[in-house]
């Protein structure tokens, strides 16, 4: 059976995911986009197109559509954020017979996009959150009490990120009160008119940090599951919340990561989803537990760490959607290095020495996103290389307190 698939996005996920597709079957995914990004420029592994519309929901259709007329073979359509997701799930009915993704109902997905609904529809479930509270931004006056410092983060993801001011950030640790209420009049003017998420910071540097992603199938039944603790995140206040490296099979404390496991493989049984799941956690050393801070119904930015462990994400879903295969259920416990940073900065800026001695024992074998060996294109490897350089300058630069 013939397949094309056609991947909504031009980020460094749209990148490693079109990797990933090329790694599998050595066919080019075609890509839709809406910026012209660096991590897809000059790229011979891919094609792309941009469309400047195609966050509005109705050109979002109809570009799908046209591309499927063109096309009689079945495409596997691939997104890679909650935009992307959300049109999908709205737009099932609407879009050509061709187009094969994850049917996903949209009440659901928006409790997980939603961070408060997220919190409050979840709170009673297999899974453990740390303190939560909600501000109207545009309504509330009043500061609830909690300990700080804290964190502030947008309830309403996909409005947050359609907005751009000076300042802005993916999340916001906060010392005190009074910044929180600067923070948020710096929402209510840039138009955010949402909640906000004011959360307990959980003690504890990056390494306390980990990732889960989770395969569920087309009849609703998990078959993947990693768990991997991050080491060091990005600095890019745009970036804070995303991994800069990170070690699957790993963990330097006494939590229990069995048990974890379950809990989020319980969730994801009882959730009637299917598709990729990215679970962010934080491991909390006062209860011994890894508390859930969000869940994304796609893969995350560095997903990509499950192809070296035999769990090629383009085809899994091709297997599970395209050829309606029956998937062995993989618990990925092997160890395996993921790094968007060159070895010194993660060798500077590290703060756990066994999370860093043990990522340098393993760098030799390290898998890198947006280094694909097989893409040789002079130009994308000299911007490769300045990018890998601006991190220097970046961590050296940021005013983030771990």
């Amino acid at each position: 059976m013939n397949f094309n698939v056609l991947i909504l996005g031009s980020d460094a996920n749209a990148y490693y995911m079109a990797r990933a597709c090329y790694e599998a079957y050595h066919k080019k995914a075609h890509l839709l986009g809406k910026a012209k990004l660096a991590f897809t420029k000059f790229s011979n592994i891919l094609t792309i197109e941009y469309h400047d519309d195609l966050w509005e929901e109705k050109s979002f259709v109809s570009i799908l559509n046209a591309y499927a007329q063109k096309h009689s073979e079945n495409i596997l359509v691939v997104s890679t954020n909650e935009t992307y997701s959300l049109f999908l799930a709205r737009n099932a009915q609407k879009l050509a017979t061709n187009l094969i993704f994850f049917k996903q109902d949209v009440q659901i997905l928006e409790t997980l996009m939603n961070k408060e609904k997220f919190y409050k529809t979840y709170k009673k479930s297999s899974l453990s959150f740390p303190k939560t509270f909600y501000i109207d931004v545009q309504n509330d006056n009043i500061i609830p009490t909690i300990e700080y410092p804290v964190i502030l983060k947008p309830a309403n993801v996909i409005l947050y990120n359609h907005l751009s001011f000076f300042g802005k950030k993916k999340i916001y640790k906060l010392d005190t009160e009074t910044e929180v209420k600067e923070t948020l009049q710096l929402l209510k003017k840039a138009h955010y008119n949402d909640k906000m998420i004011l959360q307990e910071f959980i003690e504890g540097n990056d390494s306390y940090l980990f990732d889960s992603v989770v395969y569920v199938d087309r009849n609703g039944e998990p078959k993947i599951i990693s768990f991997a603790q991050i080491g060091i995140q990005e600095r890019k206040k745009s970036m804070v919340g995303n991994a800069a490296a990170l070690i699957n099979g790993f963990n330097t404390f006494d939590g229990d990561v069995e048990k974890a496991k379950q809990n989020i493989l319980a969730f994801m049984q009882k959730l009637g989803m299917n598709g990729f799941f990215e679970v962010d956690m934080k491991y909390d050393s006062k209860t011994k537990e890894f508390k859930v801070l969000e869940i994304n119904a796609r893969q995350g930015r560095c997903s990509y760490y499950l192809v070296p462990l035999g769990a090629n994400l383009i085809q899994i879903m091709v297997d599970d959607l395209i050829f309606q295969k029956d998937l062995p259920f993989k618990d990925l416990k092997e160890e395996v290095l993921l790094s968007f940073i060159p070895k010194g900065v993660l060798k500077k800026y590290t703060s756990n020495n066994e999370f860093k001695k043990k990522a340098l024992s393993l760098w030799k074998k390290r898998v890198s996103p947006m280094e694909c060996p097989k893409d040789k294109n002079i130009k994308r490897f000299l911007m490769m290389k300045k990018r890998l350089w601006h991190y220097y300058k970046e961590y050296k630069n940021s005013d983030w307190e771990e």
